[in-house]
């Protein structure tokens, strides 16, 4: 009864005030009274045994949500401790809260309702889902970014993935704090920025290298010409002279789509002091490496990738397929003379997510590369209470660059880097 009763004021809700629900922002009290409103007209016209103020609070509050927010999920994406939201079609809600993943008690009522809400996310965006596009990949006003699976891919309902965007993470000392690096580390990265060092930052999918990245950008001078390059707009820049630019996907007519290399060769046009690229997936590695070696140097970017060595082998891989005439020779030249950076971040046992290796890339030996890392996360073992256990170490090694911090005006003792 209490689902057809929303839906009835749902309805009238939407038909009588659709100039307050069309409204960009709506206010929560203005539409709590008109949901009051036809709430007491509706159990007044219609047979509806007598429901109690806890009930009608209940379902006022949900259409609230409904309305405003993201329904039924709502109360998961404003606590502060969940970091990840799966859906798993209309019934089957998972959250991850610090670092555990668990089956909430929370569902939609069907697959219309989570539809609804696909909708809305997708409304304000230039993306779609369809039975012939049937995913896709948004950023939420909040900054977080949800990816979407519609039937037929989705044989069992809609499944909708929410990467939160946390808002609690804004500065270097809260890395310190949250146990991601240590300030010895810390140190470290904001002068490789501000000596314009070329990084990749590289992990699984959840590890936390967007916001690692996020967080360390703003070690970017205020004057540089920052230009940012997405699939799907996460970076959050703190600067004033920052250009934002997202990869589009091909139209309802299969037309329209812009590649994130296409938007690469057209920012080096740009005049750009950084370009920061949210994620390399494919042959704009290539063009990445091409433009530092011919004086784009300062550039930052995301790869997913298991190791450091891993990142190296991505790389190849993914200039290799992408159809490109050239040798593994050059491509092995091009990343030992452009990447000298690879900063790993993983998520442990306990959930947490730590920097395990800031590795540089060397020269060429041979046909192999060099790679040492400076600093590296030694795991002790687990805690009683199942937290891991462990410290950070210099390894000894000094950076090959280690003349671009002098270059920059950088301080950074050569004691910091002594092993221990």
């Amino acid at each position: 009864m209490q689902n057809t009763l929303k839906d009835q004021i749902k309805k009238k809700i939407v038909a009588a005030y659709s100039a307050l629900a069309s409204k960009e922002k709506i206010d929560p009290l203005e539409l709590k009274e008109r949901i009051s409103m036809v709430l007491e007209e509706i159990l007044k016209q219609h047979d509806y045994r007598s429901i109690s103020e806890e009930e009608k609070n209940r379902i006022t509050q949900e259409l609230i949500d409904e309305l405003t927010g993201y329904g039924p999920l709502e109360k998961l994406l404003q606590d502060p401790r969940i970091t990840e939201i799966m859906v798993n079609g209309p019934k089957k809600i998972y959250a991850e809260k610090d670092g555990k993943r668990t089956l909430t008690g929370i569902t939609f009522e069907d697959s219309n309702q989570l539809m609804y809400l696909i909708h809305k996310m997708l409304a304000l965006t230039r993306r779609h889902v369809d039975e012939f596009n049937p995913y896709t990949e948004v950023g939420l006003q909040d900054g977080s970014r949800a990816n979407i699976v519609i039937p037929p891919l989705a044989l069992d309902g809609p499944i909708l993935t929410i990467r939160k965007f946390l808002k609690e993470i804004n500065t270097v000392e809260d890395l310190i704090n949250l146990g991601t690096l240590d300030r010895r580390m810390a140190d470290f990265l904001i002068g490789c920025i501000r000596a314009r060092v070329n990084i990749i930052f590289s992990g699984a999918t959840g590890c936390g290298k967007t916001t690692t990245l996020n967080v360390l950008s703003s070690a970017i001078p205020n004057e540089d010409r920052i230009i940012t390059i997405e699939d799907t707009a996460e970076l959050r820049m703190n600067q004033e002279h920052v250009v934002r630019m997202e990869a589009r996907q091909k139209s309802v007519e299969g037309k329209g789509e812009i590649s994130i290399r296409e938007i690469f060769t057209n920012s080096l046009r740009m005049r750009p002091d950084r370009v920061i690229i949210g994620e390399i997936r494919g042959a704009e590695a290539l063009d990445m490496l091409q433009a530092i070696c011919s004086g784009h140097t300062g550039s930052l970017a995301v790869l997913h990738a298991n190791s450091p060595k891993d990142v190296i082998y991505r790389m190849e891989t993914m200039i290799l397929t992408s159809g490109i005439p050239i040798s593994l020779q050059a491509i092995h030249r091009q990343i030992a003379t452009s990447i000298n950076l690879i900063v790993q971040q993983e998520q442990l046992l306990d959930g947490s997510r730590k920097i395990t290796n800031i590795t540089q890339v060397g020269a060429l030996k041979g046909e192999e590369f060099t790679l040492e890392d400076i600093f590296v996360y030694e795991m002790e073992g687990i805690a009683g209470d199942g937290k891991v256990k462990g410290a950070w170490h210099a390894t000894g090694v000094l950076p090959s660059f280690y003349n671009l911090f002098t270059k920059a005006g950088v301080t950074l003792p050569k004691e910091m880097f002594n092993k221990g």
